[in-house]
């Protein structure tokens, strides 16, 4: 099978069966593309799935090594190791449906780097939720937006997704459809849900989504409000306002309080599974980029009660 067709059909079988979302479909499609013209590249005919060898696989990674990006900077490793997840991934596909390629277990990964995860402080945290303008339907909204990703953790694309039905105020729950079409539940702090109570109630609408935007043009007719829906970016500007408004010192994303979240939880005495399923992390390793907050804890614990 020609490289390229066997791509194809793989991203086609990830979107019809796998369910895979948006994001992580594009994504895919740039990673195999980049190594689709590598081979071209590198292979003096038009390549077949013949090349998924041991050998090409290592010249490929080679390439990542050496490769510059339009600024002529180096990628990192983690960028380089999403490369190579796709082109496990992609093998993994091929061996299933009956042909002979590499396993995915000899395309060796990157080794991580440090992680810098940004995250509030609780002082910080207080600071940042009283910026909104909570006389105003917006102000309302915006203080909503952020009290419910710090409560639940939420990705900022589960937020942009959030319609009513998804939300129970009585028992305190949002059902969420996450990567892949998984879904989990999460749960609002008592702030949480009374400040949703209180956008809710202030709307004068029955519209489906949750946060949608109260500027810019007219709604379409008959859509139910999808054409008010809040995006991605529009949320990351929003955090991005109350952050700089509130002079905090640090650049701070939707992310970010998520990682808030995150932190908060590890700081008090959460297990680390529990957290990994309230994110709706697929591996614990994920997870686990968290536990370098407490070490700073853990070490104090241990100079103050150990061998005294």
């Amino acid at each position: 099978m020609i490289l390229i067709t066997a791509i194809e059909s793989f991203l086609s079988y990830l979107i019809r069966e796998r369910n895979v979302s948006p994001l992580t479909i594009r994504n895919y499609k740039h990673y195999l593309s980049r190594f689709s013209q590598w081979c071209q590249s590198y292979s003096p005919t038009v390549p077949t799935i013949k090349i998924l060898n041991f050998p090409t696989i290592q010249k490929y990674i080679s390439y990542l090594s050496s490769f510059l990006d339009v600024q002529g900077n180096p990628l990192k490793n983690i960028t380089k190791s999403y490369h190579l997840i796709a082109l496990r991934s992609f093998t993994k596909y091929l061996l299933r449906i009956g042909y002979d390629v590499i396993l995915p277990e000899k395309i060796a990964l990157y080794s991580s780097e440090e992680r810098n995860i940004a995250y509030l402080k609780t002082n910080e945290l207080e600071k940042l939720l009283a910026q909104p303008d909570i006389s105003t339907l917006a102000g309302l909204r915006d203080k909503a937006i952020l009290e419910v990703i710090f409560s639940t953790g939420m990705r900022v694309s589960e937020v942009v997704s959030l319609n009513r039905n998804k939300i129970n105020l009585k028992k305190s729950e949002l059902l969420l459809e996450g990567r892949g079409g998984r879904k989990r539940m999460v749960f609002m702090s008592a702030p949480a849900k009374k400040w949703i109570w209180r956008y809710f109630n202030k709307r004068e609408d029955n519209l489906k989504p949750v946060f949608i935007r109260y500027a810019g043009k007219k709604p379409k007719l008959n859509d139910n409000g999808e054409s008010l829906r809040l995006t991605v970016r529009t949320i990351q500007r929003i955090v991005e306002k109350y952050v700089k408004k509130a002079r905090l010192p640090i650049k701070l994303t939707p992310h970010g309080l998520r990682h808030s979240f995150a932190t908060d939880l590890l700081s008090a005495g959460a297990d680390l599974r529990a957290i990994q399923e309230m994110l709706g992390h697929k591996n614990i390793s994920t997870t686990q980029i968290y536990t370098h907050v407490t070490n700073p804890q853990l070490k104090e614990i241990h100079g103050k009660f150990h061998r005294k």
